[in-house]
């Protein structure tokens, strides 16, 4: 309709248009392109719609919404299950994908790549204990507060959803059974402190154990043990018992360190000693073999000379005996009424007679057997002389 249209205020009428006939302008306009003819209302016929041609245009419409909602798409984290009438069909893999329309065919989407995670013992912070999924009994009958979390992964989205009227429900009884079982089997100090990882490592696989049995399509990724205690009621005691244990284990790192620091020098004080003892028994042998050999050499000239060895070996043991004293002996029948002893020159010259001498060569004197034997026998000659009245 223009502007300048007589009907729209201009010439003619003035007022708004009538309403009434701009509604039977439009009615005729639409009859008029679902039937196909152009032209007014046919004669003694009043002005309406004809709702056939609508009818099938909505229909028409509507079916092609209907098949439009069977397209879906699938991320990449996800897996799509199609169901037709209920049952299932086929497991869809990420991106675009067309179903059946509701209600022969629908598409449940599964998220297998979202870590998920149950908490028992606890919900959302540790402080807010379920003491009914927390106490926990070991295998010497004492009770243990453990609050644990699982976190877990879908792997088999066709179990998963069929199989699973509740999975989390499921995970959350399936833990808590296999973590009473490994506690049970424990000993408290192993739960509280040294084995709280392997508790955790034997219950992940005792809970994947039964999720298999049951064929949930769930994966265990981890169990972590978010705390494990001693009741409340009886924390004081045990702190009492645990700080023994540790005043205990004190101790005997204290004894052991003692025990490294005295047992190596004891062995080695045992070494030193058997080592002096080695070397006086191979000092004594060398001595006793000496003499022996010594006693078998004397034996030899004593056999060949029995008197001019006497009186040696007498000599030579008297000279030993009287070379280490401070004694001086004079012969009083030689000596004069004035008897002048330079006793300060004696003593220098005992001392100095006393004192080792250097190194004397063993041949040398080796040679001069005879030469000695022949002075002690002129000096016993002598001495027999002087005897004579």
């Amino acid at each position: 309709m223009g502007l300048n249209d007589p009907q729209w205020g201009g010439g003619g009428k003035s007022g708004p248009p009538d309403l009434d006939e701009l509604w039977r302008n439009f009615s005729q306009k639409l009859e008029s392109l679902f039937s196909g003819k152009k032209g007014g209302t046919p004669a003694g016929q009043k002005p309406g719609f004809s709702l056939g041609g609508g009818i099938w245009l909505f229909i028409a419409i509507a079916f092609v919404v209907w098949l439009a909602s069977g397209f879906y798409i699938v991320n990449a984290s996800d897996r799509g299950i199609v169901l037709r009438f209920g049952k299932y069909v086929e497991t869809t893999m990420p991106g675009p994908h067309w179903h059946l329309p509701y209600p022969i065919e629908s598409a449940e989407i599964v998220d297998v790549s979202t870590v998920r995670t149950v908490e028992i013992g606890y919900r959302n912070n540790i402080k807010s204990k379920i003491l009914q999924e927390s106490l926990m009994l070991t295998d010497d009958e004492n009770i243990v507060d453990v609050q644990f979390a699982v976190q877990y992964i879908v792997k088999n989205p066709e179990a998963f959803l069929f199989n699973n009227r509740s999975p989390e429900d499921a995970v959350r009884q399936i833990a808590e059974a296999a973590i009473r079982e490994v506690v049970g089997k424990s000993q408290m100090n192993f739960v509280l402190y040294e084995g709280r990882e392997q508790v955790a490592d034997q219950a992940a696989v005792l809970m994947q154990k039964i999720l298999d049995l049951y064929k949930t399509g769930i994966e265990i990724s981890k169990v972590t043990m978010q705390n494990a205690q001693p009741p409340e009621q009886v924390q004081a005691a045990f702190d009492d018992a645990v700080k023994a244990n540790q005043d205990r284990a004190r101790m005997k790192n204290e004894g052991q360190a003692y025990a490294n620091d005295v047992v190596p020098r004891a062995a080695g004080d045992a070494a030193r000693l058997v080592q002096s003892a080695e070397g006086y028994k191979q000092r004594v042998i060398s001595n006793a073999e000496g003499d022996a050999s010594r006693f078998q050499q004397i034996l030899a000239q004593y056999s060949k000379a029995p008197e001019v060895t006497r009186e040696r070996l007498y000599l030579e043991t008297m000279q030993d005996i009287l070379g280490n004293t401070n004694k001086v002996l004079i012969d009083q029948q030689k000596s004069g009424n004035l008897l002048y002893l330079p006793l300060d020159k004696l003593m220098q010259k005992s001392a100095t007679t006393s004192s080792p001498q250097p190194q004397e060569d063993a041949a040398a004197k080796a040679a001069q057997p005879e030469s000695d034997a022949a002075r002690s026998r002129d000096a016993f000659r002598s001495r027999e002389r002087e005897d004579r009245p």
